[in-house]
């Protein structure tokens, strides 16, 4: 970087991605005068350089992602100084400085992913913080006297630490807007302090070990409380607390053992995203179909059927995205297709389809084992067609009686009873006859249009022919084991390394950074044009890999296709000849380091032998003594022992 006569009056840096490592930093930085804002990102520091001290007028300071282990140096003597991002590093509690919180302009500050195990000492002196995160540590106590100065913060992300309380001081947080505590063992907080934080609008406690009992009892002033998650708990109803928030936009339940949901739903007026995923619902409310603003519904692996679903889901005109995969459903759920429009379909039977309705956009019905979808037309000369998803059509291709159909039809006001007596699926039920005919009907359209396909038939010789793998039968195996249940889930990377035959999950600080010896599993989630979740799944082999982890990694990454139910292909990739699509999954940042972790298989060592000699001496107290093994230790006037020992280890290395 030549020296010119503009330094001094640049206002901000960005030198991330560049090697600052071994100590060379561009001495002209300390010529920019006037700079506000400096980004260090990705340089490979290990400590900061000396040249920030002549940055007087630096207001944000970003050093992210390197090795740093301490922050002493020159942070102090930066009065401007505002901002402090130094995620991903490899700080400790000594290696945080105590002055840099008698800065008085210090409002900002990120030491996520680090090494801390408490919170950083004299921190509740920075009076005028208003962003804080310190997730992803190994915290696991908060001081009383920390909340006691910091009233005026905005943010607070105490994720992923090891947190099993919270001070009562945390009430003082009235201004407080977005709180963070996922990941914590918070079973004995009672959480008594959000109902004093009215300004919060984010309040996520995923995986908190959140019950009925230990849920605050009222939260009726959080007004302008938006999103909330609390999902992965271990709640069997949603929490009376929720439904007086008349604010909510997004609500996370997944993941818990909720079993039914209460009328009172219908006070959400502005919830735009509810997501009811793995539960135990055997139906949802009719309340449900009164939250006109509802634009994204995830019931996704619940029990429910058909009955389960109310008629008036149809009315939901807002609705883009429907999740029901992994259900019982035997039918399109009534007037879901009368006002809306579908322009994704993600069905076991129908893979391109283009319908035209009003707004819907994704609609995933996979998994669902007694539903059968409406067949394609025959005639598909044209690019664009029609498909009737109706319930009179649906029963009429089951073989339903015409009386049947037309009491489905909609110029007859409907009648509860009637469709209540006429659609149940109880097996034992004295009145399911005709329920048994037309589910046995929609198999023999389903049975009929597979025979006439295997056997190549004019009439359906363009229809595309099943694949021969999707006959097998699957076995019902747990992943649980080896996989969250949230993977791939949301667009991003997630990354596994191979330890004793096991995947084990990477932080994402060190994605992108591989061990020579070890093996990973990749996996990449991304909404393709439709705006449907698809993976790439990678696995990666190391040059100096011993045989277990290739095959771990082989194996566990059609585990991990299997998981998902995804159809791609797993991609093998080996060191120093990476394809461009997996170095793209890094932004083309790939770093080698040496080493890895020890082998899975037991090893046996060669065969140690030991001489040595020994002198016995005394008369009525016999003894013995170990002597240099050497001619001059023999001596006539005693006797002496020649003794070969060997051992052979058995062991099995970590």
């Amino acid at each position: 970087m030549a020296a010119t006569g503009v330094l001094p009056f640049i206002r901000g840096v960005d030198l991330s991605g560049n090697d600052f490592k071994g100590g060379y930093f561009p001495e002209h930085v300390k010529s920019m005068s006037s700079l506000r804002w400096l980004k260090l990102n990705r340089t490979g520091l290990c400590y900061l350089p000396e040249e920030l001290a002549s940055l007087q007028k630096l207001e944000h300071l970003s050093v992210s992602h390197n090795s740093l282990t301490t922050l002493h140096g020159e942070l102090s003597s930066l009065p401007n100084l505002r901002a402090v991002v130094a995620r991903a590093n490899n700080l400790k509690n000594s290696g945080v400085p105590d002055d840099i919180f008698q800065l008085d302009d210090l409002s900002v500050l990120d030491l996520s992913y680090n090494q801390l195990t408490e919170i950083p000492r004299d921190l509740e002196n920075s009076r005028n913080m208003l962003v804080l995160n310190l997730s992803h540590n190994g915290i696991d106590s908060i001081p009383n006297q920390l909340f006691i100065n910091l009233t005026d913060l905005l943010y607070l992300d105490l994720s992923d630490n090891k947190l099993d309380s919270l001070p009562p001081q945390m009430r003082r947080l009235v201004h407080l807007q977005t709180l963070i505590l996922n990941n914590n063992p918070l079973m004995h907080a009672q959480l008594r302090q959000l109902p004093a934080m009215v300004a919060l609008q984010t309040l996520h406690l995923r995986n908190t070990q959140r019950t009925q009992s230990n849920m605050p009892t009222s939260l009726e002033g959080l007004t302008h409380l938006a999103d909330v998650d609390l999902s992965c708990n271990d709640l069997t109803r949603v929490p009376e607390c929720l439904y007086s928030l008349g604010s909510l936009k997004r609500l996370n339940l997944s993941s818990n053992q909720i079993s039914e949901l209460s009328l009172c739903i219908d006070q959400w007026t502005q919830l735009e995203t509810l997501n009811l995923s793995r539960n135990q619902l055997t139906s949802l409310p009719s309340a449900i179909c009164k939250l006109s603003k509802l634009k994204k519904l995830y019931v996704n692996s619940n029990k429910l059927d058909f009955d389960g679903i109310p008629t008036g889901v149809g009315k939901l005109a807002s609705l883009t995205e429907f999740m029901a995969a992994n259900n019982n459903l035997e039918l399109i759920p009534e007037g879901l297709f009368l006002d809306l429009v579908l322009t994704c379909l993600l069905c076991t039977h129908i893979q391109t389809a283009s319908l035209h309705y009003t707004s819907l956009q994704i609609l995933d019905l996979r998994e669902n084992p007694n539903l059968v979808m409406p067949p394609k037309p025959v005639d598909r000369t044209a690019e664009w067609y029609n498909i009737d998803f109706s319930l009179q059509n649906q029963l009429r291709l089951a073989g339903a009686s015409p009386a049947t159909v037309a009491a489905a039809g909609g110029g007859a006001p409907r009648d509860p009873l009637a469709r209540k007596m006429r659609l149940r699926r109880r097996k034992d039920s004295a009145q399911d006859d005709q329920a048994k005919q037309v589910l046995k009907g929609m198999s023999d359209v389903a049975q009929e249009k597979k025979h006439l396909e295997e056997n190549g038939d004019l009439k359906y010789g363009d229809l595309k022919t099943r694949r021969w793998d999707k006959s097998l039968e699957k076995p019902h195996l747990d992943y649980s084991e080896f996989f969250m249940e949230d993977v791939g889930q949301v667009p991003g990377v997630t990354v596994w390394q191979i330890e004793n035959f096991v995947p084990m999950q990477v932080e994402e600080a060190f994605h992108g950074k591989f061990y020579e010896a070890d093996c990973y599993i990749i996996l990449k989630t991304y909404l393709d044009d439709n705006g449907a979740l698809n993976w790439h799944i990678y696995y990666w082999i190391g040059q100096d890999a011993t045989l277990d982890k290739k095959a771990g990694s082989a194996i566990h990454a059609v585990n991990l296709r299997n998981f998902l139910g995804a159809e791609c292909r797993t991609i093998r990739e080996e060191m120093g000849d990476e394809s461009e699509e997996f170095t793209a999954v890094f932004d083309n940042e790939i770093s080698y380091i040496e080493g890895g972790t020890a082998s899975g298989f037991y090893t046996v060592e060669d065969t140690n032998y030991s001489v040595r000699l020994y002198r016995v001496y005394g008369k009525k107290n016999i003894r013995l003594e170990s002597v240099p093994l050497k001619a001059s230790s023999l001596d006539p006037r005693h006797t002496f022992f020649l003794c070969y020992s060997y051992c052979n280890s058995f062991s099995r290395t970590k």
